[in-house]
């Protein structure tokens, strides 16, 4: 099986059976991401305890294949992470998508995620690929949370 393949059977799985998608009802932060050229839309949600780590994340909505297993392999990477670790991993998927990044021992921190590296030869795919990540982003650098029952909203 050559590389592409093995890329593009991780995405499939994510996509086909994501492990993360669902609704958290006790999340600390959730989000919705939207991607207005093609559709995407998602509600992030995370559990971050008292000491900053993130213990839970689940992810609900629709979209590409992309964008669907891209979140899924975020939170695969974040549980257990501290939100620092986290921003910092997220401008890692991001430097990489926009081709910055191509060292693979860089990105061995990105585990699967690092499969979504030749989307940076798809232009049109790169909002897909980076919807949860940079809803991630805005979550956590800005505090942004569910309230009075209406969630937040993030544009890429």
């Amino acid at each position: 099986m050559d590389v592409k393949s093995l890329y593009a059977e991780i995405l499939n799985e994510h996509n086909l059976n994501p492990s993360h998608k669902g609704v958290m009802q006790d999340a600390s932060l959730t989000l919705r991401g939207v991607n207005p050229s093609c559709g995407d839309n998602i509600y992030l949600q995370l559990k971050v305890d008292e000491k900053g780590v993130i213990t839970e994340g689940s992810f609900n909505g629709s979209g590409c294949a992309i964008s669907q297993a891209s979140v899924d392999m975020m939170l695969d990477d974040i549980i257990g992470k501290t939100t620092e670790e986290a921003l910092r991993l997220s401008a890692l998927f991001t430097d990489m998508i926009h081709g910055k990044v191509s060292d693979d021992s860089a990105l061995e921190e990105l585990d699967e995620a690092a499969s979504l590296k030749n989307i940076s030869f798809m232009p049109a795919r790169v909002k897909c690929a980076v919807l949860g990540w940079h809803t991630m982003e805005e979550m956590l650098k800005n505090g942004k949370s569910e309230g009075q029952g209406q969630a937040s909203h993030c544009n890429i």
